[in-house]
């Protein structure tokens, strides 16, 4: 009888798919010998994320491709530079890794220039800065109230720090963005770049509208698109590319690859982009980390991976519409993304308070300060969720209302719902065992 397929986060296609085991290959077997406290670490990990619900709007499960690339010997090597110039010999092999990634992101957005260096989504924003800017410059970009990331502004932040940040937000009674007044803001402040992207704005941005207002004021346009451009490469969100001077990202949320960031840009920028990265901000590269991500390009441009973020999205608007049918009050009416947030406070709960009792329920989820919030950032009067990593475990839209009737059950301090969590994800393990 033949095996079922394996969800779109665990499976692997192609000749490697029945190759031997290497010499090389990872051995649990040998962590739990040499340090069974650490492997009892990772197996408890294992069990939570698999006996739970994970609706971290930024999490994912990778595939065990993605997971065998960043086990690889690829992390014993030193790399600084780039390929074809590095300052460590050895790097042959390495070089190839690089040029794979480089190679398949590029013609998998259409950029011009790829670089897949950057430790992380805040290095790549940290990059785009370094390659445009100079401190004491003006930055127009989305305020943190109102869904802006840490380097669109924190005080606590290089971009807080360096930078004189300008926010803007959404419209008080739809949510939106508004667009005219944005426009106002870059015509009073001047700003030398403006950002577009956030870490919790539910709907697509006008990247067109973005680029206008950025021509306008002669600025530079920079896209985080961190939660957005795996559902780009799927074809499930629109892409900055052809707008953005810029396009900042990560390689681990809806594009499902390791925890890392990248950055797309011209040709004309390609090598400011590049010295932003090394040798002023990073030192070696992580070479796992970037063969994995070369793993992770090539599965976002197959046709399941497409089929994949719309159903991603498919989910998000059929679970948004479900939370508001269990008294949630969902922000912008919907979603045309991954994610969603919601105002909780109908259920006489902080956002830390539902956060606490999703926990107690098995149910993973942000807690959310709302723009307009009277509640302090502390606690928050919403949640933040999203539907990617449920999706990469083979949910569809007819799971998602039993996802939302377990989250109402929650927020009314229902007991008992830890079971009826794990009986649900027990029907969609992200690793199911081999057969």
């Amino acid at each position: 009888m033949p095996a079922t397929p394996a969800p779109p986060a665990a499976g692997i296609s192609g000749a490697g798919a029945t190759a031997p085991a290497t010499h090389w290959a990872p051995d649990f077997g040998a962590l739990r010998r040499q340090d069974p406290e650490l492997a009892g670490v990772l197996l408890a990990e294992l069990d939570r994320q698999t006996t739970t619900l994970q609706l971290i709007a930024g999490e994912n499960f990778t595939s065990r491709a993605v997971l065998a690339a960043l086990g690889s010997p690829l992390a014993n090597k030193y790399a600084e530079g780039y390929p074809g110039h590095r300052h460590h010999a050895g790097c042959e092999l390495v070089d190839l890794a690089e040029r794979l990634a480089i190679e398949r992101a590029a013609e998998l957005f259409g950029a011009a220039h790829v670089n897949v260096q950057p430790y992380s989504g805040s290095s790549a924003v940290l990059a785009a800065y370094a390659a445009l800017l100079v401190p004491g410059d003006t930055i127009l970009a989305m305020a943190l109230p109102h869904g802006g990331h840490l380097t669109h502004g924190s005080e606590a932040n290089f971009s807080g720090r360096w930078f004189d940040i300008v926010g803007y937000g959404v419209d008080r009674h739809t949510g939106l963005i508004d667009y005219d007044a944005v426009r106002v803001l870059a015509r009073e402040h001047r700003p030398k770049a403006i950002i577009c992207g956030s870490i919790a704005y539910p709907r697509h941005i006008d990247y067109a509208a973005f680029r206008e207002i950025a021509d306008d004021i002669d600025a530079y346009l920079i896209a985080d698109a961190a939660h957005t451009l795996g559902l780009v490469a799927g074809g499930a969100a629109p892409s900055p590319v052809p707008y953005a001077d810029v396009v900042c990202a990560t390689t681990h949320k809806t594009l499902r690859g390791p925890r890392g960031g990248i950055v797309l840009c011209g040709a004309e920028l390609a090598q400011r982009i590049d010295r932003a990265v090394f040798p002023f901000s990073q030192g070696g590269p992580h070479m796992h980390s970037i063969a994995a991500k070369a793993a992770a390009f090539a599965e976002a441009a197959t046709p399941e991976f497409a089929a994949y973020t719309h159903q991603v999205t498919e989910n998000a608007r059929a679970l948004a519409e479900a939370l508001a049918a269990e008294g949630l009050r969902v922000c912008t009416g919907g979603t045309d993304t991954h994610l969603i947030t919601a105002d909780v406070s109908p259920f006489g709960v902080t956002g830390l308070q539902a956060r606490g009792r999703c926990a107690a329920a098995g149910i993973v989820v942000d807690k959310y300060t709302l723009p307009y919030d009277d509640e302090p950032c502390s606690t928050g009067s919403g949640i933040r969720i999203g539907t990617a990593a449920v999706t990469s475990q083979g949910m569809g839209t007819a799971e998602m209302p039993q996802v939302a009737a377990l989250i109402g059950r929650a927020l009314h301090e229902e007991r008992g719902l830890a079971p009826l969590v794990a009986e649900l994800v027990g029907g969609f393990p992200p690793y199911p065992t081999p057969t």
